[in-house]
């Protein structure tokens, strides 16, 4: 997608007169920020959609699924359209120990047919296609070029940015960061507090290349219908979890892990990988996959712990650099949370610009959407459940206290008598090592989060 030229019209009351003005910069042209940008450009707001990559997408990598029903009012009818690979018409959660898979499985046609639930994309294809809304709209699209910096007016107030271009300063009345995860401009206003490593994943993802049929042969499905495998254990050690997805004629199968425990353990990411694929309960479905991609991305995990401060002087932060990524084990969603607060962030800005007053007040609305909808009411519902997916008993002693009860409920000891199932779990519970009080703390949590 080409660059777009920038405009030299600047306005009267433009303090940097020598430099392009826009009404709004949007920094990063992902889901939030080319939906945020197409929202500004329908509402008759002059907008620069900023995107350090060479095009939309570029600097991505992405190996789960999208849930677009947020576009429903924004894409009427998206599905026609969005460059999706397979609808997600299977949803399962595999519990892995060295030698023993669990899984739960779910099926649903109801899935595979308009509006849909989910869907797996690659984000270049996705990315490339929303900034192209975007453009559509009449935002100016600027490729290849970095945000190096804010430019503030005597009040402190955000009044433009300035850019690795020569003379690529940009003047406007106020920027909406949605440059991702660890966000220089949301740090550049002082908006994110002290970073804490514990608060982050390492997403890692291989691509295999497999034949369309063998794809839908091995995951039971047929046309466009996927599968999302979520999968806790098999990660050497590490607190994390694992992934497969279907994708026509790929795979995408990785880890996520926390960064502390990767960094404790000495692991490659990569080595963990292939323990993973080795797995019995794994490496039949991925046997004979070639290597196509090795990718890595930066996940923030903590939920509502870990998000900036959402507005400032003439900023409003949204996406992943606003931390919302939401990481409950049942639900691992992001980019609908991208999307959403993009939207809300656009509508704020519209509102602010038309009142004239993108001060941190003027622009109070922002936290208001978001609190009103499932952004913030989700992140808040499941707050406490980040920390518990990734606890070490739910990590290293949930799964081997699982399997060994499933294991033994289906298992014959002929000419023994069966067990009763509350005997094995009292068992196998003491065998995990997993105290009573700590599972009822833990049952509670979960509780409060998922009731």
């Amino acid at each position: 997608m080409p660059d777009s030229p920038m405009p030299d019209n600047p306005m009267p009351d433009n303090p940097m007169p020598e430099t392009p003005f826009f009404e709004v910069v949007v920094v990063g042209a992902g889901p939030a920020g080319s939906c945020a940008a197409t929202v500004l450009a329908r509402r008759g707001v002059s907008v620069l959609l900023i995107e350090r990559g060479p095009f939309p997408g570029s600097k991505n990598m992405y190996g789960g699924v999208v849930y677009p029903r947020i576009l429903d009012s924004l894409h009427p009818e998206w599905w026609e359209e969005m460059p999706i690979q397979r609808w997600v018409t299977r949803r399962s959660t595999m519990v892995l120990t060295e030698n023993q898979a669990v899984t739960i499985d779910f099926r649903s046609q109801n899935w595979g047919v308009p509006p849909y639930n989910g869907a797996t994309a690659y984000r270049p294809d996705m990315d490339h296609w929303l900034a192209s809304k975007a453009e559509a709209a009449g935002a100016r699209l600027l490729t290849s070029t970095t945000v190096t910096g804010l430019i503030t007016d005597a009040r402190g107030q955000v009044c433009g940015v300035r850019t690795d271009r020569p003379d690529g300063d940009v003047a406007c009345r106020m920027v909406i960061a949605c440059d991702g995860v660890n966000s220089f401009v949301a740090k550049e206003a002082g908006l994110y507090p002290d970073l804490n490593p514990a608060n982050f994943t390492l997403g890692v993802k291989e691509t295999l290349g497999l034949s369309r049929s063998v794809i839908e042969e091995r995951f039971a499905v047929r046309d466009r219908e996927g599968v999302d495998i979520e999968i806790l254990g098999g990660t050497q050690g590490v607190n994390g979890g694992g992934f497969i997805y279907t994708n026509l004629d790929t795979l995408a199968v990785g880890v996520v892990l926390k960064l502390p425990a990767l960094a404790a353990q000495k692991t490659r990411p990569e080595e963990i990988i292939a323990h993973l694929k080795s797995h019995p309960g794994i490496a039949p479905l991925v046997e004979g996959g070639e290597i196509l991609e090795y990718s890595a991305h930066l996940i923030p995990e903590a939920g509502r712990s870990m998000m900036p401060q959402l507005t400032g002087e003439g900023l409003l932060v949204a996406g992943d650099a606003a931390a919302m990524c939401l990481a409950a084990g049942i639900w691992l969603e992001g980019v609908n949370f991208a999307m959403a607060s993009g939207m809300a962030a656009a509508e704020t800005a519209a509102e602010a610009i038309t009142a004239g007053d993108v001060s941190k007040r003027g622009l109070a609305g922002y936290e208001k959407r978001l609190n009103s909808s499932f952004v913030l009411a989700d992140h808040d519902k499941l707050s406490r459940i980040p920390g518990l997916v990734l606890s070490d008993r739910v990590q290293h002693q949930y799964p081997q206290m699982i399997a060994n009860v499933v294991e033994r409920v289906f298992r014959v000891d002929n000419p023994q008598p069966k067990p009763g199932l509350r005997k094995i779990f009292a068992e196998e519970r003491k065998r995990a090592g997993v105290r009573l009080r700590d599972l009822a703390r833990d049952g509670w949590t979960g509780m409060r989060g998922f009731g």
